[in-house]
């Protein structure tokens, strides 16, 4: 179950220790390339939960998988989190931790989802448009593709949303001629 007061308080650990060690930028890449992983393997994030398999197995796999491609603090705050017990909150901590040094950076997260891939230059100005136009200074776009907009584009960003796609115009639509006001009115 998330628990998202452990998950802040473990990462807020973590930015307090690198940010002492002056390697707080090293340890936000650790964190970046920790979520890619668990978001591209459930695998790992089923190892991870699962209470079968040992603690000692555990930080073996982790070792084997990630320790060659991230620094010592976060190497050691992996070790830490599975002798505690908490491995199984990691992919929530390290969002957290994302989180938390994004408001630290004054970087802000929009998420831009289109119905087809856009090209870098359109994705750098739907960014720049978007910092501009919502005061919000840095932005970190992640773009994503759903067919089922159909066209258009859904923007989310400071707990906004603008939903710009086809497939909401359709709802509209469908929901006006499910109301159908105007038939009562002939009778």
């Amino acid at each position: 179950m998330p628990n998202p007061r452990l998950a802040h308080r473990y990462a807020k650990s973590l930015i307090d220790l690198s940010t002492e060690k002056n390697q707080l930028e090293l340890a936000y890449a650790d964190m970046k390339f920790l979520q890619s992983i668990c978001k591209s393997n459930k695998d790992f994030v089923n190892v991870l939960q699962s209470p079968i398999i040992m603690p000692s197995t555990k930080i073996k796999i982790l070792e084997a998988v990630v320790s060659s491609s991230i620094s010592d603090i976060s190497n050691l705050f992996l070790k830490l989190l599975v002798s505690k017990g908490r491995e199984f909150e990691l992919p929530e901590i390290v969002t957290a931790f994302i989180d938390q040094y994004n408001s630290i950076k004054g970087i802000h997260q929009v998420k831009l989802t289109t119905a087809i891939a856009l090209s870098e230059e359109l994705k750098q100005a739907i960014a720049t448009k978007a910092a501009k136009d919502g005061g919000l200074g840095k932005v970190e776009l992640e773009a994503k593709v759903d067919e089922s907009l159909i066209g258009g584009f859904v923007l989310e960003y400071n707990n906004n949303l603008v939903d710009a796609s086809i497939a909401r115009d359709l709802r509209d639509i469908k929901k006006q001629f499910a109301k159908n006001v105007y038939v009562p009115a002939l009778r």
